[in-house]
């Protein structure tokens, strides 16, 4: 090989875009959890997500190279009351036959200082799609990485709670998300 082409192969790649660096990272789903919780006439009323995937690619050095994907089956709605279950299936609520997943994807992921990071992007739930931004924490460990973080929606933009349920002194206008998610690097 000649001067040429090595100095060639050499410029070539460091033409290629840092993203090719960034390590993809797979979800533990036994150790991560995604929460939300409404509120009942000011009480919380929680509930978890039992099936959800997050797909990232991620260098908490170099965090605008990353990619971030959160699929939610929507129908693994859990309140922990059957009758409540039942009502949130429903075309008022998540309607989950005809709209029985969620997704997040981000466009972009920022340091904001330390170890927390925030991403922006667009939440697909019940049709719509949304702006949202999510900040979330990111911990290294040996076995792998952590990140976990919560934000706030307005549920009527998305049509959680139509007809009777559109007032807001009952059930309140906000859905507080949290997740904690646990990773390892993909082989």
């Amino acid at each position: 090989m000649n001067h040429r082409t090595c100095l060639a192969l050499l410029l070539a790649c460091a033409a290629l875009p840092l993203a090719a660096f960034a390590a993809e990272w797979k979800m533990d789903p036994a150790a991560s959890r995604l929460d939300f919780a409404a509120t009942f006439e000011k009480t919380p009323a929680p509930g978890v997500f039992k099936d959800f995937e997050v797909r990232l690619d991620f260098d908490p050095e170099r965090p605008a190279d990353g990619r971030l994907e959160v699929r939610i089956g929507v129908a693994s709605a859990d309140m922990a009351n059957a009758d409540i279950n039942k009502a949130i299936a429903g075309p008022e609520w998540f309607d989950f036959a005809r709209h029985p997943q969620a997704e997040f994807r981000a466009t972009e992921i920022r340091r904001v200082q330390g170890n927390s990071y925030l991403a922006r992007g667009t939440l697909r739930l019940k049709g719509v799609q949304q702006a949202v931004e999510v900040p979330f924490t990111w911990n290294d460990a040996a076995d792998g990485a952590s990140m976990q973080g919560g934000f706030t929606v307005k549920r009527l933009p998305f049509g959680i709670g139509t007809g009777e349920w559109m007032a807001t002194d009952v059930i309140g206008p906000d859905v507080t998300i949290r997740f904690r998610v646990r990773l390892r690097k993909a082989s």
